[in-house]
């Protein structure tokens, strides 16, 4: 009888819609497939249950099978789901996304990050005719179309002219991005970046980067795919008090239900506009589901909820005390030089190194293989409202007993206790 991986391979690329699922990415043990979730847990098809940090990707922030969203998108499902012109539930979502984001003044939606991203790139070229795009080196990924994934490793199929189109600066070191607008003069259409990711921003990063892009006639693009309703209800642009000119949001706006959005300052986002009668167009976002009826019931509650609950809140609280927690148990076993969690207490990343201190994606594999064998998936840190005390303390319990393994493969031979092939970056050129 096939097993579930080999299923899934035979009728899958990759075995996942999202390479990030890929088997790669998990150590051996961990399940080949999931049934369900519930709350903070996923289950497998034989029942067996797993307290859960990958969160669908990090799109799920308040909870697997929420019954309140389950219900409001079921009403919208009723409700049609897919009509023929614009619905009350589109115009709804789309006028409280403006009210919420100081810096969106019109919003396209759609149904994934990738989409609104390469939109905003197509708007930068559009409003100041321009062809490059600067986006920072160490930030991995904007978009699987050719634009981005071109300049990437992972480059075959693509045109090599359209390989050259998106260059590359450093995060957190302004003079980089300089370099760029001297080696490209008026050429470059606009600066997208992830505002923060585990590194801080420092010396004043994000405002210099604003004003760069501001003197040198570029749009300033925030990408909030990560970091919105998370580090701030307002995203991170708020928290870093920045104005971007366009921004893109997605995973978390609905607690796994597909929808993401572009959004931003209206004299650019109206050159996707049929009101602006003698003007030349801008073929935007058309897609036939963008505006479900169902995602945006799902999105409009999922604001009701953080709103309500003060959810953004909870993500820091209990992020602050996983990271003290994890890292605490680290110190204690005299290895916090080796693992230890960084990051912002709302998006925390754990950091594992070999003996010698170099980053090491086979201890990084041991330790995720012991979580498992402890009951919790944790592939990176993506916690949701239903992560409480009680999940809290387990899994602080698995971390312990994970890193008493995780000690002895650093004093001795790694091979006598990790049974799974290595973790491989989702990046790369070869299999």
């Amino acid at each position: 009888m096939e097993s579930y991986k080999e299923r899934l391979h035979k009728v899958i690329p990759g075995g996942a819609h999202t390479y990030s699922r890929g088997d790669d990415q998990f150590p051996i043990n961990a399940p080949d497939i999931l049934e369900k979730g519930e709350g903070a847990y996923v289950f497998d098809p034989k029942g067996k249950k797993y307290l859960d940090y990958g969160m669908g990707l990090r799109s799920v922030n308040i909870g697997y099978g929420n019954k309140e969203i389950a219900d409001a998108c079921y009403h919208e499902i009723l409700m049609g789901n897919n009509l023929t012109r614009a619905s009350i539930t589109e115009l709804h979502a789309a006028e409280l996304l403006t009210k919420l984001i100081p810096s969106v003044e019109m919003v396209k939606f759609a149904k994934h990050g990738s989409t609104v991203t390469s939109a905003a790139m197509k708007l930068a070229r559009a409003y100041t005719g321009r062809k490059y795009i600067a986006v920072p080196l160490e930030q991995p990924f904007f978009s699987f179309d050719d634009w981005f994934i071109g300049s990437t490793v992972m480059n075959r199929g693509i045109p090599s002219e359209i390989q050259t189109l998106t260059v590359k600066f450093h995060y957190n070191n302004i003079e980089s991005l300089k370099q760029l607008f001297i080696q490209y003069p008026k050429q470059i259409a606009g600066v997208m970046m992830e505002a923060a990711t585990t590194v801080e921003p420092t010396d004043d990063f994000l405002s210099k980067v604003q004003e760069e892009c501001k003197n040198n006639g570029s749009l300033f693009i925030i990408d909030e795919m990560i970091t919105g309703f998370r580090w701030h209800m307002q995203g991170a642009q708020t928290y870093f008090n920045i104005q971007p000119d366009l921004c893109t949001f997605g995973k978390a706006m609905a607690n796994g239900l597909a929808v993401a959005a572009l959004g931003g300052k209206r004299e650019i986002m109206e050159l996707g506009s049929i009101l602006t009668e003698g003007k030349e167009r801008v073929f935007l976002t058309s897609t036939t589901h963008g505006a479900e009826m169902s995602g945006l019931g799902a999105f409009i509650k999922t604001i009701e909820i953080l709103q309500r609950d003060n959810v953004v809140e909870h993500f820091w609280s209990y992020g602050r005390a996983l990271m003290d927690g994890m890292n605490k148990i680290a110190d204690d076993l005299e290895i916090s030089k080796y693992f230890y969690v960084e990051g912002y207490p709302c998006s925390p990343s754990y950091v594992t190194t070999n003996k010698i201190g170099e980053i090491s994606l086979p201890m990084r594999t041991l330790f995720a293989q012991e979580m498992i064998k402890n009951g919790v998936i944790m592939p990176y840190i993506a916690i949701s409202q239903a992560h409480k005390s009680k999940e809290l303390d387990l899994t602080l319990n698995a971390v312990k007993h994970s890193l008493e393994i995780y000690k002895k493969a650093l004093e001795g031979d790694i091979n006598e206790y990790l049974t799974s092939p290595v973790i491989k970056p989702v990046f790369r050129k070869f299999n």
